[in-house]
C-alpha cells in the first residue's frame, strides 16, 4: 500500500465526530502491525468510555507528529485522477494522517528513533481528543501538528469563539401579536446587535470575523414564536476576553442566553529555515494540547479553501512532498533538541 492508496482507504472508513470508533481501530491495527516489526509501541489512550485517541513511539518520543481521525458531515467516499484525491477527509486531515505514517516508515528505515504519532478524535467539535491527550503527556518536546495549509509552515492561527444563542418568548395568534412575544425578533435585535460590534484586528492575524451558522425557531407561520436558537462563531485573533464581555452584555440586553460552547484563543507560531510561511484563519487542537506535548508547530498538505465542502481533494504532489517535509522536520527538531 503507498500513501495514495492508504489516504483511499482512510477515507473510505466515515469517521464523523464522535464517531470515530472505525477509523481508530483500523489505524491501531496498522500501526501495530508496523511496531511489531520496529520494535515500537501502540496505545489506546482514552477520551470517553466509547472513543479514543491512538498514540504509537518508537523509543522516548522528542518530537510527536500528530493530526486528527474525526471528519465534518456528510461522507463522501474517495475517488482520484491522474493529479489528486478527492473525498472526506482527503485533505482535513487523512490525507495528512497517510503522510505522517509513511514518514514515519522511511524515518524507521534510516534507523531514527525517539518520535511519536498520535491521532486524535473530535478536533472537527471541541478538541476533545487533543484536551484529553493533554492531560497524559509522553516527554515530547515538540509536536508538529498536521493540518491543510499547503505545505507552508504557519506563523499562526486565529482561534474560535462559539455561542448558542437561544431565545424564548411568548405563543400567540398572529392576528393579536400584542397578546405574545416573539423569541424570533429578540433573537433577530440580538444577532444584529452583535453583528454590529467592531471586530479587532492584528497585524499577523489579520481581522477578526463573525459567522452567523444556524437560526432555527417558531412553530407556524400563523403562531408567535415562543422559541429561537442560533449558533454563531467568532474567528478570534487574541484570547476573546473582550469580545465574550460584549457579546454577554448584549444578550443580556435583549433577554436571550448566550451559551458560550467553546473558546480557543488564537496563537502565534515559529518559523524554520528554510520553509514557506504563511498565517491561517482557521482554528487547531495547538492550544488544547497546552504544553505537555511540547512546542507546536503547523504544516500539511491540501488547502484549506476545500476542506468541508463537497469539492475537498487533496494534491498527490503534495501528499508526497509531505512524507518529506514530516521526515525533515523531525530530523531537525531531534537534532535540535538534543
Amino acid at each position: 500500500m503507498n500513501v495514495f492508496e492508504l489516504t483511499r482507504a482512510l477515507v473510505d472508513i466515515p469517521s464523523v465526530t464522535e464517531d470515530e470508533r472505525a477509523v481508530a481501530e483500523y489505524l491501531e491495527q496498522y500501526l501495530r502491525t508496523l511496531a511489531g516489526s520496529t520494535g515500537g509501541t501502540v496505545e489506546r489512550m482514552p477520551v470517553t468510555d466509547d472513543r479514543w485517541n491512538v498514540f504509537a513511539a518508537w523509543g522516548e518520543p522528542r518530537v510527536t507528529l500528530s493530526t486528527h481521525m474525526d471528519v465534518v458531515p456528510p461522507w463522501v467516499a474517495s475517488s482520484e485522477d491522474h493529479a489528486r484525491i478527492w473525498g472526506r477527509g482527503s485533505c482535513d486531515a487523512k490525507g495528512i494522517i497517510a503522510a505522517m505514517i509513511f514518514a514515519v516508515c522511511e524515518l524507521l528505515k534510516t534507523g531514527k528513533r525517539d518520535f511519536g504519532l498520535l491521532l486524535v478524535v473530535g478536533e472537527e467539535r471541541n478538541s476533545a481528543g487533543a484536551y484529553a491527550a493533554a492531560t497524559q503527556p509522553r516527554g515530547s518536546r515538540y509536536i508538529i501538528n498536521g493540518e491543510p495549509t499547503e505545505n507552508k509552515l504557519a506563523l499562526g492561527s486565529k482561534g474560535s469563539l462559539r455561542y448558542e444563542l437561544v431565545a424564548r418568548g411568548r405563543m400567540a395568534h398572529s392576528a393579536y401579536p400584542e397578546l405574545g412575544d416573539s423569541a424570533i425578533n429578540r433573537l433577530l435585535d440580538t444577532i444584529a446587535a452583535i453583528r454590529a460590534i467592531e471586530l479587532p484586528q492584528h497585524n499577523v492575524l489579520g481581522p477578526s470575523t463573525l459567522n452567523i451558522g444556524t437560526i432555527s425557531g417558531g412553530r407556524a407561520p400563523n403562531v408567535i414564536a415562543d422559541e429561537a436558537r442560533a449558533e454563531l462563531l467568532i474567528r478570534l485573533i487574541d484570547d476573546g476576553a473582550a469580545l465574550r464581555t460584549k457579546v454577554a452584555e448584549l444578550a443580556e440586553q435583549f433577554g436571550v442566553e448566550a451559551n458560550e460552547v467553546l473558546c480557543v484563543p488564537a496563537v502565534r507560531l515559529e518559523s524554520m529555515a528554510g520553509f514557506e510561511t504563511d498565517v491561517v484563519a482557521f482554528t487547531t487542537d495547538i492550544p488544547a494540547f497546552g504544553d505537555g506535548w511540547g512546542k507546536p508547530l503547523l504544516i500539511g498538505p491540501g488547502s484549506i479553501h476545500v476542506a468541508h465542502t463537497t469539492e475537498e481533494h487533496i494534491p498527490k504532489q503534495q501528499l508526497t512532498k509531505a512524507v518529506e517535509i514530516y521526515k525533515e522536520l523531525v530530523v531537525r527538531l531531534s537534532d535540535k533538541d538534543a
